[in-house]
């Protein structure tokens, strides 16, 4: 058993608990109280790997992320199609991450919310996307209040990265010289052919 752990931030009204809520249980639930801090856990198989998740969704208040930050493994970052603000504050959230993490890769994926709110729409999908790019994160547009398998989706989508980043390079020097010997059998044939 693999355990994950990941951690979800976004302004306030983007969907977080909800989300949680979603993936957990498959039901939505409209309402919450914001105040809490709440850590889900459940197990799932990914890719026939068992993995443990816990998910921590807490209150986003940025003197208390940092210790939360380098509790996770990766991040989903939230945002609300109908609220332009809350996608501001993405990339200071996300640049908050990188600097607490000190990695080059973080495995993140932002989570455009609340696609079933299309008249309300102050953000576009290519906005999204483009700032996905700019962040080096994956991208995924949803509504949580509609769409379980969407859901399904993108926090699958996050643990792959997170196994992906977990999982040992193979051994440098033996990789290097099984591409020499590749390389040098190639330029033999090459060199014994007539042309």
């Amino acid at each position: 058993m693999v355990p994950i752990k990941v951690l979800i931030l976004g302004a306030q009204n983007t969907g977080k608990t909800a989300l949680c809520v979603r993936f957990i249980t498959k039901r939505f639930i409209g309402e919450y109280d914001h105040k809490k801090e709440v850590t889900y856990r459940c197990s799932r198989v990914v890719d026939q790997e068992t993995v443990d998740l816990e998910i921590l969704d807490i209150a986003y208040k940025e003197s208390s992320l940092e210790s939360s930050i380098r509790w996770a493994d990766g991040f989903l970052l939230l945002y609300s199609i109908t609220h332009r603000l809350s996608f501001l504050e993405v990339p200071r959230i996300k640049t908050l991450i990188d600097q607490t993490k000190q990695s080059l890769v973080v495995p993140a994926l932002l989570v455009a919310n609340k696609a079933d709110l299309e008249i309300g729409r102050e953000v576009t999908t290519e906005e999204g996307q483009r700032l996905a790019k700019d962040l080096r994160c994956g991208f995924r547009e949803l509504s949580v209040a509609e769409a379980v398998l969407a859901v399904e989706t993108a926090v699958l989508q996050l643990i792959r990265l997170v196994l992906d980043q977990q999982r040992p390079l193979p051994d440098r020097r033996s990789y290097m010289l099984s591409v020499r010997h590749a390389l040098t059998r190639k330029l033999t044939r090459s060199k014994t052919m007539q042309w």
